[in-house]
């Protein structure tokens, strides 16, 4: 035993020093193993041996090593993550935007599994869960101290298979229990339609695999159909992110010219600059973008990209914050490391993270009725996450903290029947900032010729 541990320290110092002077990701510089380090191997190879030895159970080498490595990522930040090789090819589900669940995106809040935001059209959407819920059990199990890998694994499962999650909210007197039906989650990330015959919209839900290929759709059947078009609304808003490239595609199908985004590490080679390119398609009338307190990571960089580029206006309520770029690299067994490795800033140069994007014109959602299942719900932002990695204003001054807000919430059924006028109706009068984006763009050319005038 002693000489297998002996074998592990060596392995263990070299392989560190490999990593040091050969990368992966870093520059070419060669640094020797200081004698802190070697101490802190050492430290580590005795706490193996002790546990080994000692524990009430027999305990397995390679549960102890791969548990110590994902507690070292995930002491880093709230986003950084160690998978093993099941929790990778979830990871790879989810950018295909098919699988069986439930359809929330989680975060982790004081150590708490936290609903940042439910999916449209989702068993989650539909049973009511809100942005900021906080899941104390699933299916029983206390979450406190639950990954959430672990958590996502174990909502996951076959369609038409329940789950029991526990819901604290702050205007619940006590938890209460969510029985929510799995289903086949095949998100279609690209819905549009077109309000008085003027005005486009295009709600963009998540980014994912086909997201660019289904907004260029979207947007060739609204100029297609409508000659007499005025303005185009984009709705990201409780659109938690997703594919990088997609975001960028997505902000490029909207502007001819200028950055899109740009991120910066610590090491050069993972730092990158996206810039768009004219292909004569781009719409040329003016453009809203809609954003909330659910609004994250690329959802973020497309606001930013048509702010700061003069293209569109951005109106609602300050975005998440989520400013970081996590690279996925895999590793020889099939597991793999999500690592933050950079920040993404806006091509002003603003930096995303844990700021968000500030809207120019505020204006906060004002729901046609209010009761005890529509108070209002603390909204999750990047700055609330524990271990968050800091933006770069937070030490200067506190962010002002806006009215949190519920999501939007979707007609009923009943609502959505019938002729198309009457749902455009119900739309704009359940939504206030879809329609004072609307009402906007359908004044946009009063407001000119009273300009010239």
């Amino acid at each position: 035993m002693k000489h297998a541990k002996g074998k592990l320290f060596a392995a263990l110092c070299l392989l560190l020093m490999l990593f040091v002077v050969l990368g992966p990701y870093g520059d070419s510089r060669v640094s020797a193993l200081d004698s802190s380090t070697y101490r802190s191997l050492k430290l580590f190879n005795e706490v193996i041996d002790i546990v080994e030895k000692n524990y009430v159970e027999d305990v397995k080498q390679k549960k102890l090593i791969d548990e110590a490595i994902a507690g070292m990522i995930k002491s880093l930040d709230p986003h950084s993550a160690f998978m093993t090789p099941d929790q990778y090819k979830e990871l790879q589900v989810d950018t295909s935007g098919t699988f069986g669940g439930l359809g929330i995106v989680i975060a982790m809040q004081n150590d708490q599994l936290t609903v940042v935001s439910p999916i449209e059209d989702t068993p989650a959407y539909q049973a009511g869960l809100k942005a900021g819920d906080r899941i104390l059990k699933i299916d029983g199990q206390i979450t406190k101290g639950m990954s959430i890998q672990d958590a996502v694994k174990k909502m996951r499962g076959p369609e038409n298979t329940k789950v029991t999650l526990t819901i604290f909210r702050k205007d619940m007197k006590e938890p209460k229990d969510y029985v929510i039906n799995r289903a086949t989650i095949k998100i279609k990330s690209v819905k549009h339609n077109v309000y008085d015959g003027t005005i486009g919209y295009i709600r963009i839900s998540a980014f994912q695999e086909s997201t660019a290929d289904e907004l260029k759709k979207a947007l060739q059947q609204i100029n297609g159909k409508n000659k007499n078009l005025q303005g185009i609304v984009i709705d990201v808003r409780n659109n938690p992110g997703g594919l990088l490239d997609q975001a960028v595609k997505a902000s490029d199908a909207f502007l001819k010219s200028g950055t899109i985004v740009s991120t910066k590490g610590r090491v050069k080679s993972i730092e990158s600059k996206f810039v768009a390119r004219d292909d004569g398609s781009e719409p040329t009338v003016p453009m809203v973008v809609l954003v909330n307190e659910g609004t994250a990571s690329a959802s973020e960089i497309l606001a930013g990209a048509l702010q700061d580029n003069g293209k569109a206006i951005v109106l609602g309520t300050q975005t998440f914050g989520k400013g970081s770029v996590q690279t996925v690299i895999p590793l020889e067994d099939g597991s793999a490391l999500k690592l933050t490795t950079a920040k993404y800033f806006t091509p002003n140069g603003r930096s995303i993270q844990a700021e968000g994007i500030k809207p120019d014109i505020v204006v906060e959602l004002i729901r046609p009725t209010e009761g005890p299942e529509n108070a209002d719900t603390q909204m999750l932002r990047e700055k609330d996450l524990r271990g968050h990695i800091k933006g770069d204003q937070e030490d200067v001054k506190k962010p002002v903290e806006s009215k949190p807000k519920e999501e939007v919430k979707k007609p009923s059924e009943s609502q959505s029947q019938g002729k198309d006028q009457d749902k455009e109706k119900t739309d704009l009068q359940r939504d206030n900032q879809l329609k004072s984006a609307v009402d906007i763009l359908k004044s946009w050319e009063v407001f000119k010729r009273t300009i010239k005038s």
